[in-house]
């Protein structure tokens, strides 16, 4: 079904991957010189500014949704921005629907507008359409590339780049600066067979997943689709395993074009957009996935990862096995023993009975899949007790069509409720089910709260992703799990027509055309970033949480959902910070800020001066005078993880951090690039540390890190950290600084992205 290649290939003229040669010696310059022809690096060259090593890419365009594009302008704007220099497009889908009551959601899209208006930007109304289906409609092209400030910016099936990064990424497009990455590894996935009755994108998708996510196999790679296979799958489907490699942790992906591709982008109206990608001559990758798509079955991925996942005929076969499995595993995440997560009570004999079902966003709600599984449902009906279901066509274009050709009738007529675009059930702020109930859903995600549950108020439900053919083919055999290869129905593709008349009477196009006399309407949520301070001579960390997890999401470090909705006041959201997993972080960064605050404003307390005369005598430094210690020394909260950052590229993960005075996290290794360049752009040190610091840490700790300013502006790696507990140095801790870049280096060293912009125009 799938195979590894964990070394070099090449691709040949007749379209054969070989193995490079491992005893060639010269195999590394091959390597080099047949990675510049494959189509990542004919796209990447392109795009790139720079002579040197690093790569500088310039976008072609940028998007973003109403969860990060507040936070992006207000960084912009205290950066020096004076109009969007490229296409900037504002979707609304994320907080369309205001999960905490007030104007703040609907504040937040006026703010929107008005930029705009303000900066020449685009505005696409909330339900016209989600993020990633605008992009594919209006903003794809072959050899383009696009910047987005979510993670699951992939259009690679269309032949564009696209990247999902944190919102300062955003900001330096905007200003005109570069997004730097060292030349990444591309790993080919090769295809080869065509999918059988049942089976669609999420089954391809969550197979790939599964093989490729526990071993870090693509992790910040490029992931490069080719081979026989491709030709079998239609645009949709393509997309729909396309957008799913961020679940795979690579950096981002693109596809060979062809025929159909041509066909898409003329039915979209954007014939020019069209260019013919293929490998070059002897393209040469660092790896490779193979995929045998005729042996790929519908799939189920369990609770709390896409990779999680099992085919539904095996999981039949060992569902009580399996099941305490995952009950087992999730009883770690969830690190509460009075909280289980049960889904064995879901059995009924050898049945598998689902609470919930959902096919929605920009995996689930293509025009292809909700034929598909109106196909399915015809004339058959959920069941009508503790069961509901509900559809969200991703964007108006496509609800039009599945009105025009009766899928939603259809889909209505069987007691389906029909939803607007929308990307709430993806990151736990639509459709929330029962407590303890399981939802099956074709979306991107079933982490941990993405479901929307909140497990420190005892409240906790859980979500398998599976294919919406087999989340139809359940709801219509009652609820019980049923593979859609087990139904019969017209597996045929649908014949769809795009109508852009809905985009043209709502959407607001300014580009080109500023209008800077234009007022940004702010609500009473909406507010500026707090000051962040340089970084001084040395720095007080006080460890405020220490995480085991073998993987910390970003939901988990920032909630999604109803806390979402503070997005545009960072202080307000700051009070979320890892509050479905740590309720105790806040309370202690907190602490520490306090003490930090007093320390700015010059405070003579005596609860600060008892500090300060604590840690020098811990330190030994009786010469060192209480003054002279406040002066050089800034005081702020760290955190300690394994591997923190998977999922959502969200800045607010790190941002929140920051605004409670956080000043590094310490990790074994990154998740992903993003999380890791959040951190980063919000001046945060990206420590590494050795995974036996999860049993030395503990909560409360002191590390003082002498020099730490020269450390770093000297490009030094390795520092010395004073462990301080209990008014005593117990040990030093090495630490390691996550190699920085050298405008990286001034970034952390002037606090945050916006100093060192304020900075620079100075």
């Amino acid at each position: 079904m799938v195979e590894l290649i964990d070394a070099p290939v090449c691709l040949k003229p007749d379209s054969t991957l070989v193995p490079l040669g491992q005893s060639d010696k010269h195999m590394q310059e091959a390597l080099r010189t047949g990675r510049e022809n494959t189509i990542t690096y004919q796209v990447l060259k392109s795009h790139n500014t720079s002579a040197d090593k690093q790569i500088k890419l310039k976008f072609d365009s940028l998007i973003s949704h109403d969860l990060t594009y507040v936070g992006v302008i207000q960084t912009a704007r205290a950066s020096g921005l004076k109009e969007f220099p490229i296409p900037y497009v504002l979707t609304n889908c994320h907080n369309s629907l205001c999960a905490v009551g007030g104007t703040i959601n609907r504040d937040d899209h006026m703010f929107g507008m008005s930029a705009c208006k303000k900066y020449g930007g685009i505005f696409v109304p909330a339900n016209q359409s989600i993020i990633h289906s605008y992009a594919r409609e209006m903003l794809s092209g072959c050899g383009r590339m696009v910047l987005g400030s979510d993670s699951h910016t992939r259009y690679g099936a269309l032949g564009t780049l696209g990247i999902g990064e944190g919102g300062g990424e955003l900001v330096k497009q905007l200003l005109c600066r570069t997004y730097d990455i060292e030349p990444p590894k591309v790993v080919a996935v090769w295809m080869q067979g065509r999918p059988g009755h049942g089976v669609g994108p999420q089954d391809v998708a969550l197979t790939l997943v599964k093989a490729v996510f526990q071993n870090g196999f693509v992790k910040n790679k490029i992931l490069e689709f080719v081979g026989p296979g491709i030709e079998h799958l239609s645009m949709d489907f393509r997309n729909g395993i396309d957008v799913m490699t961020t679940e795979t942790t690579c950096l981002s992906s693109v596809w060979v074009t062809d025929n159909r591709t041509k066909q898409y982008f003329e039915l979209h109206g954007r014939p020019e957009a069209y260019a013919e990608l293929a490998p070059g001559r002897n393209a040469c990758y660092d790896g490779a996935v193979i995929i045998d798509l005729d042996k790929i079955e519908p799939m189920i991925a369990f609770p709390f990862h896409p990779s999680n996942a099992y085919s539904i005929r095996e999981f039949r076969e060992n569902a009580e096995e399996i099941l305490a499995d995952v009950e087992q595993s999730a009883q770690k995440q969830i690190d509460n023993p009075e909280l289980h997560l049960d889904l064995r009570s879901k059995l009924h004999g050898h049945e598998f009975r689902v609470d919930q079902a959902e096919i929605a966003g920009c995996s689930g709600g293509s025009f292809e899949n909700l034929v598909c599984a109106a196909r399915i449902m015809k004339g058959k009906s959920i069941p009508n007790e503790f069961f509901s279901m509900s559809v969200y066509p991703a964007s108006n274009p496509v609800l039009l069509e599945l009105i025009r050709n009766g899928a939603v009738q259809d889909l209505m007529e069987a007691g389906v409720v029909l939803k607007p675009s929308f990307c709430g059930p993806c990151f736990g702020a639509g459709d929330v089910p029962a407590n303890g109930s399981l939802a099956i859903r074709h979306t991107t995600r079933n982490f941990p709260n993405r479901e929307g549950s909140k497990p420190k108020e005892h409240q906790m439900a859980s979500v398998a992703l599976m294919d919406a053919r087999s989340v139809a083919a359940t709801a219509a055999n009652g609820g019980f799990l049923k593979s859609a290869a087990d139904v019969e129905y017209d597996d045929q593709e649908p014949v769809y027509h795009f109508d852009e008349s809905s985009y043209r009477k709502s959407v607001y196009n300014g580009f080109g055309h500023p209008e800077p006399e234009t007022e940004l309407r702010f609500g009473p949520n909406i507010t500026d970033w707090p000051n962040m301070i340089a970084l001084p001579e040395n720095a007080l960390l006080k460890v405020c949480s220490v995480i085991g997890d073998p993987v910390t999401t970003t939901d988990e470090l920032i909630p999604s959902g109803d806390a979402a909705s503070y997005r545009s006041n960072p202080k307000r959201m700051a009070g979320f910070t890892l509050s479905r997993r740590d309720p105790q972080y806040v309370d202690g960064a907190k602490e520490i800020q306090r003490l930090e605050l007093l320390r700015q404003g010059g405070d003579a307390s005596p609860e600060l001066a008892s500090f300060a005369d604590g840690v020098i005598a811990a330190l030994g430094y009786p010469s060192r005078s209480r003054g002279q210690f406040l002066q050089t020394t800034c005081f702020g909260s760290v955190i300690y993880s394994i591997k923190p950052g998977d999922g959502s590229a969200r800045e607010q993960a790190a941002s929140c951090q920051r605004v409670l005075g956080g000043l590094a996290n310490i990790c074994v290794e990154y998740a992903t690039k993003r999380y890791r360049s959040n951190l980063v752009n919000w001046g945060m040190i990206p420590f590494l540390g050795d995974a036996a610091l999860l049993h030395i840490l503990r909560r409360g700790d002191l590390l003082y890190l002498p020099n730490i300013r020269q450390v770093i502006a000297s490009g030094q790696q390795k520092i010395q950290a004073a462990l301080i507990r209990d008014g005593k140095v117990l040990n030093d801790i090495p630490l390691t600084i996550s190699a920085l870049s050298e405008e990286e280096t001034q970034i952390v060293l002037a606090g945050s992205l916006i100093n060192y912009y304020a900075e620079g125009s100075k």
